[in-house]
């Protein structure tokens, strides 16, 4: 067997096309995007993962194509083909009826196809891609990084009878991994057309979780909690790190997730004085306070991720 690596396509039409798809642009901020999608948007465009329409506008809100979504995809996760090796070079016409073989985002189909993504061989790579499809490559995308265990709930979805059964497993996933956040009407929307702005967000989602589930463990440190009644419905939190033998020892609270099994997990993170810090050398015990529903019982779980 020989290796042999996949042709570039470079010429001038695939630079337009590529400055009309979601991958490489400029570095400057948009001003068509919302602040919830700012912080996202400019970490994927920082890595040339995303970009604008053109340097001032993202069109957070059109609709995602199949063939940005696909190279979006194959760009975030940096996926490839060096592990496997071919007698020929591959071409799209291989495996898709509707993917030109000289396309700009040709390559990227071929990637995600021998990368483990479901994408249907009759796909039509100009067509809107829908919310459930693009969580299920999402998550198939996610899959290549390794095996990350599955919180043991089931998510009830409150428009469960309009999914892909066969898609129930990543959407499902979605939410356990956090990706997703269901809104107060526990709808995923999945026949909805996925937006830009939608894509960006998510992915910059699933590569966080990507991190933090790969990143190497660090030695918890020992936290106490207390509870104490402030009435009968709220109950005031206090996560404790004991004492500590100088001043410069912090303990703040990042946010709480309320899972279905009845606890309320109040995320944390720790910090400690710089080595060469002049701290005072006096008995403190760093503490940080919030309150939950008492019909929650509070435990505390360390935030490696800020």
């Amino acid at each position: 067997m020989i290796r042999i690596k996949l042709r570039k396509w470079t010429t001038a039409a695939v630079s337009a096309a590529l400055l009309a798809s979601l991958t490489a642009g400029s570095a400057l901020a948009f001003s068509d995007v919302d602040e919830e999608l700012q912080a996202p948007i400019a970490a994927l465009q920082s890595k040339g993962i995303v970009s604008g329409i053109d340097e001032k506008h993202f069109a957070p809100r059109a609709q995602a194509t199949y063939a940005q979504s696909i190279h979006m995809l194959v760009k975030a996760f940096e996926l490839s083909l060096a592990h496997i090796q071919f007698i020929k070079a591959p071409e799209a016409s291989d495996y898709y009826t509707k993917v030109p073989n000289d396309a700009w985002y040709a390559e990227s189909f071929i990637i995600a196809q021998l990368n483990g993504l479901p994408i249907p061989k009759d796909v039509d790579p100009r067509a809107a891609i829908t919310r459930e499809q693009f969580a299920n490559l999402l998550i198939h995308a996610i899959d290549t990084k390794g095996s990350f265990p599955v919180i043991e709930m089931l998510v009830q979805f409150a428009d469960q009878d309009e999914m892909d059964p066969n898609l129930n497993d990543s959407l499902q996933r979605m939410v356990l991994h956090g990706i997703v956040k269901l809104g107060e009407d526990r709808k995923f929307y999945p026949k909805r057309e996925l937006t830009r702005g939608e894509a960006a967000a998510w992915v910059h989602s699933a590569l966080a979780f990507v991190e933090r589930m790969t990143k190497p463990q660090q030695p918890q440190e020992e936290i106490k909690i207390s509870v104490e009644k402030i009435n009968d419905d709220v109950n005031k939190v206090v996560l404790s790190r004991g004492q500590k033998p100088t001043a410069g020892y912090g303990i703040d609270i990042t946010g709480i997730r309320f899972d279905a099994d009845g606890r309320a997990v109040i995320s944390y993170t720790l910090s400690d004085p710089a080595p060469d810090s002049m701290t005072a050398a006096v008995i403190t015990e760093p503490k940080a306070v919030t309150y939950v529903s008492s019909a929650y019982k509070a435990v505390a779980e360390q935030d490696f991720a800020h």
